[in-house]
């Protein structure tokens, strides 16, 4: 199965630390916040890896390679401008296949077991369920959450089930993005909703470890963390 890693964002909220360095870069625990997903994706036996790129992206591209020092080829998907999560998505199909495949955000830690994403993502189908979730309990910075994850595992947008925030791991067909533009921007969440709608998201509650590592703060706190292990 393939991975992708969305590493197009600008990072704001991180300046001045992205002014000079892609946010995936920024490193935590002694290594990049990227290099974490990619050691635990080829851990999990993921076959191939997707990178979206744009704000400083030749910088990822120079510090990570083919992919061949991590045992998981990687490939790259380079946006003029950012697309957004599912306008980027959208263009990197050609390099994902038509086989459902697991995403991640590159500005997130999280010791997710993604060889038990990647297993429930072979489910996944055109006709069946098109996405399953990763969902966390709500952060300081997200209490009223995202999405509710009912007993049966189905993820719905109405106002039912138990409110939690989507981790931003997640595994997709590629028919979630048949109508999207591989070169607009596009967001993911309308799709989601749409999809949980027709009754075709499913999720599962992450109770270990998840940072959205979105300020400096953020970023300090889970070096530190990472250090005292």
């Amino acid at each position: 199965m393939k991975a992708m890693i969305l590493a197009a964002g600008r990072g704001e909220r991180m300046r001045p630390l992205t002014d000079t360095c892609p946010k995936p870069l920024l490193a935590a625990g002694g290594k990049p916040l990227i290099v974490w997903h990619i050691e635990r994706l080829a851990a999990a036996g993921v076959t191939g890896l997707v990178i979206n790129h744009a704000h400083l992206g030749q910088m990822i591209e120079d510090a990570l390679g083919d992919g061949a020092r991590f045992g998981l080829p990687i490939a790259y998907s380079p946006e003029g401008t950012a697309l957004e999560t599912a306008g980027g998505i959208a263009r990197a199909l050609p390099l994902l296949g038509d086989a459902p495949f697991v995403v991640v955000n590159g500005d997130v830690f999280c010791d997710a077991d993604f060889a038990a994403l990647a297993r429930v993502a072979e489910g996944l189908a055109a006709d069946g369920p098109l996405a399953h979730l990763l969902l966390v309990p709500s952060p300081a910075h997200n209490p009223g959450g995202d999405f509710g994850l009912l007993p049966d595992g189905h993820v719905t947008d109405d106002g039912r089930g138990e409110r939690l925030t989507f981790s931003g791991i997640g595994a997709y067909h590629p028919a979630l993005f048949a109508g999207v533009a591989p070169d607009q921007p596009a967001k993911l969440a309308p799709l989601l909703c749409a999809a949980m709608a027709a009754g075709k998201v499913t999720g599962a509650r992450h109770d270990g470890r998840w940072v959205d590592v979105g300020t400096p703060q953020r970023l300090a706190e889970l070096d530190a963390s990472l250090r005292a292990d």
